[in-house]
């Protein structure tokens, strides 16, 4: 795995030198752009003023200063940012691991001992999270953006994941259903819900890539693909509830 941060965590008095490494990696469709007449579409880095395509090493950063005036930066002006979390990881606290509402979590990432001499405090900040089982809350910036963090162990490992900030977050407005709920219908869900069979998440497959090849394929031949059918809405909720009781469907 390649690092993607260089720093610090502080535990009181104790420093961990430690990097930080990407703990996912989504997968992505197989899909290149291209026009409708089949050729691939390539995208260019043009200067605006000058009119002419730029290499990589000439493309930096800008900002804009309260007057207005487009500021350019250049990576030495970040590395000089006068932030404390551009490189240090910094404790403030601990939160219940189940008290954190899912929808505020980010990007993970695993942070590793990055020297011989973190590898003592590392473990030992790693048992002492597994043992109070909460969760360690710090800043940190990463990619040009401070983020809060909470630190908790996996697999013997530390896992440092970022959270949004509540100006981040959106609410659900106008989604909220006003329907009232039958207390026959509560009832009815309630043991449709219990008779439901633990589902292991590591077991599942994605689907996805199987179909696209075979629409590819299709396509090739000159085929034409059915489409999935829609599942139709219920006219009867509660005969809809009882029937789905009655007959589980296969998973």
């Amino acid at each position: 795995m390649r690092a993607v941060w260089s720093g610090f965590i502080s535990f009181g008095l104790v420093t961990i030198p430690v990097r930080l490494y990407a703990a996912t990696e989504e997968a992505r469709t197989p899909l290149d752009e291209v026009h409708t007449c089949g050729s691939r579409i390539r995208h260019h880095r043009m200067c605006e003023a000058e009119g002419r395509e730029v290499p990589q090493e000439e493309i930096a950063h800008a900002g804009e200063a309260p007057d207005g005036q487009v500021v350019v930066l250049r990576d030495a002006d970040l590395e000089a940012l006068p932030v404390p979390t551009k490189r240090v990881i910094d404790m403030l606290g601990l939160v219940p691991v189940d008290g954190l509402d899912p929808i505020t979590l980010s990007r993970a990432y695993y942070a590793g001992a990055s020297a011989p001499a973190g590898q003592r405090p590392y473990a030992l900040f790693v048992a002492i999270l597994d043992r109070c089982g909460q969760a360690a809350v710090a800043k940190v910036t990463i990619w040009s953006r401070e983020r809060i963090a909470v630190l908790w162990p996996r697999h013997g490992a530390l896992v440092v994941q970022t959270l949004l900030w509540p100006e981040e977050l959106r609410e659900p407005e106008g989604l909220a259903s006003s329907s009232p709920v039958t207390g026959q219908e509560l009832e009815l869900a309630s043991l449709f819900i219990n008779q439901l069979a633990g589902v292991d998440t590591g077991e599942l497959r994605e689907e996805y890539p199987a179909a696209l090849e075979r629409l590819l394929m299709a396509k090739v031949s000159g085929r034409e693909l059915a489409a999935a059918p829609e599942p139709e809405p219920a006219v009867d909720l509660v005969a809809a509830l009882e029937r789905s009781i009655r007959e589980p469907r296969e998973r």
